[in-house]
């Protein structure tokens, strides 16, 4: 068997685990994309039993593992857990992986890996300064990348904007629950972004998330100082930039 020398992006969600080896040179899948139900409960054992019999469905290989993590993450150590099993907060994850498939595993949150693919490959690309990627979902996902650099768990969607918490207004899923018009939503998206112009003076502002492939529905309503573009990598973004992440030296 050949050996597979592309490292592994995993993108490790709420309710699927989905990864693929990555040609980090363009960005793109090295094969074909396994997707995998999260188990129940998520915790950190189980989940890594899922990782083996993923990586069991591609070639052997001991290229670095990527991984996400919806939480936040120090030193592969996670230190927040939304929407998976509170087990995981202080758990090594970097530590626990590695022992489980016999790879080098690397985590990052989840934010974090579509803001570094989206910099690295996508809407981003060759851009210097502060580039700010926010996806608009559940919540609101955010990654600050200053000169290709990450600063990580920048938890942007938790700014407070008059009196409230930023994502408990601007994120999409507020959008559907009080059926905001594209108008409406737009409104409260420039109050939100215009807080971050003032806050960190970004060149550029990326949206992500799903709502963003509608984004010519609504980016052309916001009314700011900022460039202010739609993510390319769409849901690509988690697993391309976990494994760019993996291949980081250390």
């Amino acid at each position: 068997m050949s050996h597979d020398q592309h490292p592994f992006g995993i993108d490790f969600g709420g309710t699927g685990i989905k990864g693929a080896p990555v040609d980090t040179a363009r960005g793109e899948f090295a094969a074909e994309r396994v997707r995998i139900k999260t188990p129940r409960p998520a915790t950190p054992e189980a989940v890594a039993a899922v990782f083996v019999d993923l990586l069991a469905q591609f070639e052997p290989s001991d290229a670095p593992i990527g991984v996400t993590v919806p939480g936040v993450v120090r030193r592969g150590v996670v230190g927040s857990a939304a929407n998976i099993h509170d087990s995981w907060i202080g758990t090594d994850a970097d530590a626990l992986f590695t022992a489980a498939t016999g790879r080098e595993v690397h985590v990052v949150n989840d934010a974090d890996a579509a803001g570094l693919a989206e910099v690295r490959y996508g809407a981003a690309r060759d851009r210097s300064g502060l580039v700010i990627v926010t996806t608009l979902g559940t919540g609101i996902g955010s990654a600050l990348v200053h000169d290709g650099v990450l600063v990580p768990n920048a938890e942007l969607g938790h700014l407070e904007v008059d009196g409230h918490d930023a994502e408990s207004r601007a994120a999409n899923s507020v959008r559907e629950a009080e059926d905001l018009s594209m108008e409406q939503w737009a409104q409260r998206l420039t109050r939100y972004y215009r807080t971050l112009e003032r806050l960190f003076s970004p060149e550029l502002i990326v949206v992500g998330g799903g709502i963003s492939k509608r984004s010519e529905e609504f980016l052309p309503l916001l009314d700011l100082d900022t460039e202010i573009v739609p993510a390319r990598l769409r849901n690509r973004a988690g697993v391309v930039g976990a494994a760019w992440w993996a291949s980081l030296p250390r």
